[in-house]
């Protein structure tokens, strides 16, 4: 049997991904893999665009395109990137729990009060059961890679998945921040009566006790609710689209803004991506799409000067890609997953190489 660095001696990277191997192409078995990407295929809660639940296929599909000499990190696909299987009954419960949740959104949007309908009322708790045990099976899948040694990524999905990502992070880390990189606050309490909505997640996520401060970037879209929330919590700051952008015009950089970021942020971080923090033609498939928005390259040098800052990454999570037509969505998503895995093992003190110049 072949050794790691036997493969990794033998394995050409500048040849297409082995359609064969795990994602990306590499070779890597996981006990092999530094990295363990789960995929969380759910979108029980959508309330406009859906195909999130098929992002982590998409993503994975696209993966075996994408060169390995990643610029910034030449050396990450040496660490192993390892594609975890999901349980099967994950997706089919989101089918299965996103046909009962369309009818209690239905009636909500027609103004109706919910409790005034006895069955929707009993599918809405049936619903929110089913969405607290994901978070609970994520959990237990997330500290199952951890307790083997394993840098976890979360790939979801819509914004709802990574709650249990989060609470096994606390059961390992006294206290850390959250990077959000959104185009939504995503702090509604119970949206549309789903406890666990993805218009939720930082809400949820919020009352986990280790979680002391929530960063959010990219912010254009909001709620009077929210608002409120951000006023009456110390643990939340904000920069939306507009402001960063209004900086912009006015002559400051992008690297101060983002100095600026990351000095709110505590010593542990864990990031969380949504994809629609992009501009639209990053991802134009994703579930809720709003104008504006950050280039890619705006995203990645923030991230990677988060690696850079001397805080320690210790987790990601990337939601909300949805596949069209097209391959678009997937290969923006795979593309910066990969930049996202490069991260995290530069943060963690993985060899990842350094960055190849060119003449400017």
């Amino acid at each position: 049997m072949s050794t790691k660095q036997q493969k990794i001696d033998h394995f050409d990277p500048s040849q297409p991904g082995l359609a064969d191997a795990t994602i990306y192409g590499l070779p890597f078995t996981s006990e092999e893999s530094e990295i363990v990407i789960i995929p969380v295929p759910w979108e029980v809660t959508v309330s406009y665009g859906a195909g999130a639940s098929e992002g982590p296929e998409a993503v994975l599909e696209a993966s075996y395109q994408v060169d390995l000499l990643h610029q910034q990190y030449p050396d990450l696909w040496k660490q192993g990137i390892y594609f975890s299987e999901a349980p099967e009954h994950w997706a089919k419960n989101s089918e299965k729990y996103k046909g009962l949740a369309q009818p209690i959104i239905d009636v909500l949007e027609q103004g109706e009060d919910i409790e005034t309908f006895p069955a929707l009322q009993s599918d809405l708790d049936t619903i929110n059961g089913a969405c607290q045990q994901l978070n609970q099976e994520v959990e237990e899948q997330v500290m199952y890679w951890i307790n083997k040694g394993k840098k976890v990524v979360l790939l979801g999905g819509d914004h709802s998945t990574p709650l249990g990502y989060y609470q096994a992070l606390a059961k390992q880390h006294e206290s850390f921040g959250i990077l959000h990189l959104d185009a939504h606050m995503d702090l509604r309490k119970s949206y549309e009566g789903f406890t666990y909505s993805h218009a939720s997640i930082m809400y949820n996520a919020l009352k986990i006790n280790q979680v002391e401060k929530l960063v959010q970037v990219g912010i254009r879209d909001f709620c009077e609710e929210e608002i409120g929330e951000v006023k009456q919590s110390d643990k939340i700051s904000v920069y939306t689209d507009a402001d960063l952008k209004e900086a912009e015009f006015e002559g400051v950089t992008w690297k101060g803004k983002c100095d600026e970021i990351i000095a709110l942020l505590p010593q542990k971080v864990t990031i969380s991506f949504d994809i629609d923090v992009l501009l639209q033609w990053y991802c134009p498939n994703t579930g809720t799409p709003v104008p504006g928005g950050l280039s890619f390259e705006q995203a990645t040098y923030l991230i990677s000067r988060l690696a850079e800052s001397g805080k320690e990454i210790i987790g990601i999570d990337l939601v909300e890609v949805a596949p069209g037509d097209d391959d678009w969505d997937g290969n923006v998503g795979a593309r910066l997953l990969f930049h996202l895995c490069g991260a995290f093992a530069k943060s963690q003190g993985l060899p990842v190489g350094n960055k190849i110049k060119f003449n400017k």
